[in-house]
């Protein structure tokens, strides 16, 4: 019988989650990505959603990293922002992509949040 096992991912280079969840998981040669928000390790969050994507992708970047892979698997990004005009420049490349319009965030600062799929290569475990 064979079987994968999921296996969460919370690297040490991004701030740690708000609540009790994984950044991350991967499971069957996919990563599920958590959305993400652009908290620095200082607790700092960047002004604008430029800067905010930057760090975001690069959170997804580690957590990737930690899975074995890279932004080139990510199949699936699902982008929220609080305005129109932060449409721009969350973006690094094609996939499949959905971007809705928010309310909000839990801070104000917050206006952009970002979660992807990927897929990765990973060990199959064999009974």
């Amino acid at each position: 019988m064979e079987h994968t096992m999921i296996k969460s991912l919370n690297p040490t280079g991004i701030a740690p989650p708000f609540a009790k969840y994984a950044h991350g998981v991967v499971c069957d040669g996919f990563v599920a990505i958590s959305g993400q928000l652009a908290l620095g390790l200082d607790g700092q969050i960047p002004n604008g959603s430029q800067a905010q994507s930057k760090l975001i992708f690069s959170n997804i970047d580690l957590i990737l990293a930690e899975a074995g892979g890279s932004k080139k698997g990510i199949l699936r990004i699902n982008a929220y922002v609080t305005d129109r005009i932060h449409m721009d420049g969350y973006m690094t490349h094609l996939p499949a992509s959905t971007l809705v319009i928010v309310n909000g965030f839990t801070r104000p600062e917050f206006v952009v949040e970002i979660e992807a799929l990927a897929q990765v290569k990973q060990k199959v475990i064999k009974d």
